[in-house]
């Protein structure tokens, strides 16, 4: 039982396990459920920034479970890493902007930050690159997303800072 709760919180509800590309169908699926729980149920961004420092230690150590006793430490089908990453900026958009709910410039934004985490965990400009590389466990599975992640960050606080 313990083991299939664990496959199901690493592989995203089994979205990992889905043909193709699953890393970008969990970012997909965690944007949409992102805008859905900020825009309809208006959940606040600072507390969901807490529940993901839980989901981010809960993940260190499941996924270090999972991949115990596969040779292969970065599976595909591991796609919690891509939520947490995903979730960074997105997040942190919401903290910094009081936009109103359902605004087109927010869906605008959410499009981007979707594109360029793709773009930066596909690519693995470094430190990402370092993190796939270096660390074969659960840290390196997971902090390269987190450094794709404060990539997106990164390039819209320029963005921000230029257009203002």
């Amino acid at each position: 039982m313990i083991k299939k709760i664990n496959f199901l919180f690493v592989t995203l509800f089994g979205i990992g396990k889905l043909p193709g590309l699953s890393g970008s169908y969990a970012s997909l699926i965690t944007v949409l459920f992102l805008y859905i729980l900020f825009n309809f149920f208006l959940v606040s961004a600072e507390f969901f920034l807490f529940f993901l420092i839980g989901i981010f230690i809960i993940a260190l150590f499941s996924v270090n479970i999972y991949i115990k006793d596969l040779t292969n430490k970065d599976p595909k089908e591991i796609v919690i890493d891509e939520f947490i990453g995903q979730s960074i900026p997105i997040c942190l958009y919401e903290i910094a902007h009081d936009e109103p709910n359902n605004s087109s410039k927010k869906l605008i934004f959410y499009l981007i930050m979707f594109v360029l985490f793709r773009i930066f965990d596909i690519t693995k400009p470094y430190p990402v690159s370092y993190y796939d590389k270096n660390f074969k466990n659960s840290f390196g599975n997971i902090m390269d997303d987190v450094c794709a992640g404060l990539y997106v960050v990164a390039i819209l606080v320029f963005y921000m800072i230029v257009t203002s």
